[in-house]
Parts: C-alpha cells; structure tokens; sequence
C-alpha cells in the first residue's frame, strides 16, 4: 500500500526534522467514548502515530457512534473533527448523504471483512457480530436464539439507545432481521425485562459487571477480555442459533479538514500493520486485517455464527428513522 510504505519509509525523517518538531501540524479525531478510555486503543494509537507523523494527535471522543453522525451533523462544515472514528455500516449511507466526506484516496489491501470490502470513502478497521455477553454465575443455561430471549426467558437484559449508540441500532436491526413486520410486539414483549437504555456502550457494560442485569448486548468477541485481562472465563457470549446481527467498523476523512494529506495518512496507518494489532486486545474486536502472528488463543473460543445478519447501508439509510419510531412506540405501551 503506498501510503504505509511512505509513512514506514519518512518515519526517521518526520520525527528528526527540527521544523517539524517546532511547529507540529494538529490532527483532530472524533470516536467513542470507550476508544479513548485508558483501557482502549486510542492512547496506544495516539502514541504509535505521533511518533511517524510529526503531529499531534487529539482524539476526542463521545457517547457511541450514532452520537458521533449527530454531531457531525450539527456541526457540519465548521466541525474541528479531520478524521471520524466509529462509525458503522448501518450509517455510512447516511454519512455520505451529509457531504462532510471525502474519499479516502487509498489503496486498501485486501481485508479479512466478512463479504470483502470495496467502498472510495470509508476504510474499515475491525468487526465483530453482536451478542448477549451472560453472567455464567447467574444464569446456568442462556437463551439459545434471539427469540427464546423475547418469547421465553425471564431474563433481565441491559441494552443500548439505537438514537446515540451502534449497538444499540445493531439491536434494533437484529429484531428487525428475525421479526420483520413483527419487531413492534416483539419489542413490547422484551421491554418489562430491559432494566436499562443507555445511551452508549461503556455505561451498560459497566452496569453489567455491577450485577445490574445478568445479561447486556456486547459482542461475541467480549468474552476475550475477561479470559485475557481478568482471568477467568465467568462472563460468556450466548450463541443464538437464528443468528447474530454483523457489524464492521470505519473511520472516514472529512471534507473541511485543514489537514487532508495528513487525515489520510492516519487512515492508511489504522489498517496499518501496527494499528490492527493494537485494536485486537483493547476494543476487543477482529482487526479488519489479521496480524501475521494472529490473534490471542481467547479469541478462538469466540461465538462463531452459522448465520451473519446485516442490512445493507441503503436500507438502514432508508428505514432507521421509521424503526427507531417503532421501537419507541413499542416501548411505551
């Protein structure tokens, strides 16, 4: 890729040239709030990159994903933002329907994306299927499809707002895909076990692991985290043999950016080798482009679906306003 080999080949110049290091250009990224935590990668990336780019780096990070299109949208062309991180595609249709980005003008290598990956504006930088993460010492046996979940258990469950958070649309498309015309009663019949909806992803999560609720959406790959950094394997992803709503990651460049050589150049290092093996082991999802040595043995215990859900971005674009209506008046009966 020629960028990367660029950035690989000037990295001893950049970070050796007094001029740069006197007057660094700034780059801005916004992303979610758990990307820039302490636990995720954005510190580690941040740090990767300022020492091949010659700049700062600012990430500045809110609620979740859908939050982030939001406020592109009412900060439009005067955003600060070059680059946006987060996003997902159930949104890019409606991303580039705002006309705030820019083609990302890479030559991306071929990626290990379910389905491939052929898209000039957005570049993809992990995925991971949606799941119900369960407490194994509060629950023996979890629901074994996502309508047992809706039509069977008695389980309490902790989810997102589909209005600010990826997951949370990820679960409104997932009823959707398995209930269709249906997802309106299928949602009132959840809606007395939803303890909570939180506005992103962290907030719910943490709940989780306070004993809130013994199940909350995540991911199938979050199980990876607790064998990896907690050491034991209490919290595990139910499989659902309807299957598991797909979700792939992006980062795209924006059109009002000061900084357009360098914004792409933070694109093409994020699915850069270094990059992809930062994101495995702190946002806890598959890198868009497997590192050569893999990935950590907990990962193989991941949730495999036999059946990948996903819409396409123009369908989402299309209905996500209708069905988030839905989903409101559902849980309000």
């Amino acid at each position: 890729m020629k960028r990367l080999t660029f950035l690989s080949a000037s990295a001893a110049l950049l970070t050796a040239t007094p001029a740069m290091a006197q007057d660094r250009p700034a780059l801005t990224v916004y992303t979610y709030d758990s990307f820039v935590s302490e636990w995720g990668p954005g510190p580690a990336i941040e740090e990767a990159f300022e020492a091949v780019c010659g700049c700062d780096l600012e990430m500045i990070g809110v609620e979740d994903g859908v939050a982030l299109l939001s406020r592109l949208r009412l900060e439009g062309g005067g955003s600060d933002a070059d680059v946006v991180v987060g996003l997902d595609t159930n949104l890019i249709a409606d991303a580039k329907e705002t006309g705030l980005f820019a083609p990302h003008g890479l030559d991306l290598p071929e990626t290990d994306v379910p389905g491939g990956w052929d898209d000039p504006v957005f570049v993809p930088y992990d995925w991971s299927y949606f799941a119900f993460v369960y407490d194994t010492e509060a629950m023996e046996t979890p629901p074994a499809s996502l309508k047992a979940l809706v039509e069977e258990s008695e389980a309490e469950i902790l989810i997102q707002d589909p209005r600010t958070s990826t997951p949370g649309l990820g679960l409104l498309l997932w009823m959707k895909k398995i209930y269709g015309e249906n997802a309106a009663d299928a949602w009132a019949q959840l809606a007395p076990r939803i303890v909570t909806v939180s506005a992103g992803w962290s907030e719910s999560y943490g709940l989780f692991q306070e004993d809130e609720a013994p199940m909350v959406l995540s991911y199938t790959t979050s199980p990876a985290y607790h064998m990896l950094m907690e050491e034991t394997d209490r919290y595990q992803a139910a499989a659902f043999e309807d299957g598991h709503y797909l979700q792939i990651e992006v980062a795209g460049r924006l059109t009002g950016s000061d900084q357009p050589e360098l914004a792409s150049d933070f694109l093409a290092f994020l699915i850069g080798p270094e990059a992809q093996s930062i994101l495995p082991t702190t946002n806890w999802m598959y890198p868009a482009i497997m590192p050569e040595d893999g990935l950590p043995d907990a990962f193989d215990t991941a949730v495999k679906p036999e059946t990948a859900l996903l819409f396409t971005p123009e369908e989402v674009a299309a209905n996500r306003s209708d069905w988030v209506d839905e989903w409101l008046r559902a849980l309000s009966r």
